[in-house]
């Protein structure tokens, strides 16, 4: 293969990940979240859960070290592209899109962080949660322990799933 044409014919590297992106949204979009869980059925709620789960991966990818690194970077792409196409979709200019964007990422970053702290020893996952999956207001008691629950099992069911099977699109 020439190098001109191994410039200009760049595969999707991320392609093997749509599964995997698929699953995420899927798991953020079940209805147990928005009915049990009181996560709001809004456009901003959704997008928390869908961050949730991506971050609940992300930081399963993270326990491979150096081999979970380029996955996370993929699927986080496959996340922005997706993002973006919703902001189009809800009639976001290209010129405020990219700003948008920025506060997703930085949202998404924050979460991770957050979450990770509130699954560690003596953590708060029931104050980042509410923070982060209800915007600080806290719903009833019951929907908020549903979703703990529902995500500390899922982090503790990631955590014994390999790698290559969660890359694969198949979450536990």
């Amino acid at each position: 293969m020439s190098i001109l044409r191994r410039f200009f014919q760049r595969g999707d590297d991320r392609a093997p990940l749509r599964p995997l992106y698929a699953a995420i949204v899927a798991r953020g979009r079940e209805p147990v979240w928005y009915r049990e869980g009181a996560v709001p059925d809004t456009l901003d709620g959704r997008f928390d859960m869908i961050a949730a789960v991506l971050a609940f991966v992300l930081i399963r990818l993270e326990a491979e070290g150096a081999s979970g690194r380029a996955p996370s970077t993929l699927v986080t792409e496959l996340f922005v592209d997706d993002m973006d196409g919703q902001l189009r979709q809800e009639g976001v200019g290209d010129v405020v899109v990219g700003k948008h964007i920025g506060r997703m990422m930085s949202a998404l970053g924050g979460r991770i962080t957050a979450y990770r702290d509130g699954l560690a020893p003596g953590g708060d996952l029931t104050g980042a949660l509410t923070r982060n999956l209800y915007r600080g207001e806290a719903p009833a008691a019951g929907a908020l322990a549903l979703t703990e629950e529902r995500l500390r099992a899922f982090h503790a069911a990631l955590a014994e799933t390999p790698a290559v099977t969660i890359l694969a699109g198949r979450l536990p």
